[in-house]
């Protein structure tokens, strides 16, 4: 892992979401591997939701704050994903001009560097966990 301690979702499943593979300022990277349990047809293809969610985490780890969590995506498919593929995200933060409202952008590529998913994550850090009473 790169510099930057790990401050937020700690409990993410590796094997769903994937596995961290650097953390700086501003930025993060992580890598997953498409599995079985994660294919819906006998193309072999994966549910966009895994995808999905390894850039959201991405997201998540390049704001790094405890209390952060996802307001709103827009986001973007551009080619399939299937067994065995290596898919790595990569987040940047592009705004985060008032601290608690912070845009990120992820694109993700499979192992042979071609673009598979981008999106943009407008995330937002909560005074106390979104939980939290």
């Amino acid at each position: 892992m790169d510099s930057t301690t790990q401050k937020t979702h700690e409990l993410a499943s590796e094997k769903l979401i994937g596995s961290v593979v650097s953390i700086g300022t501003d930025t993060a990277t992580v890598k997953l591997t498409i599995t079985e349990e994660m294919i819906v047809d006998s193309y072999h293809l994966s549910h966009g939701s895994f995808v999905f969610g390894l850039a959201d985490y991405a997201a998540m780890l390049a704001v790094n704050e405890p209390t952060v969590v996802l307001g709103k995506a827009t986001s973007k498919f551009l080619k399939p994903v299937v067994l065995h593929d290596e898919v790595t995200a990569v987040a940047t933060i592009t705004d985060n001009s008032n601290g608690k409202k912070v845009t990120v952008s992820v694109g993700v590529e499979n192992q042979n560097k071609e673009q598979v998913f981008e999106g943009e994550f407008v995330c937002f850090v909560l005074e106390k966990h979104i939980l939290a009473k």
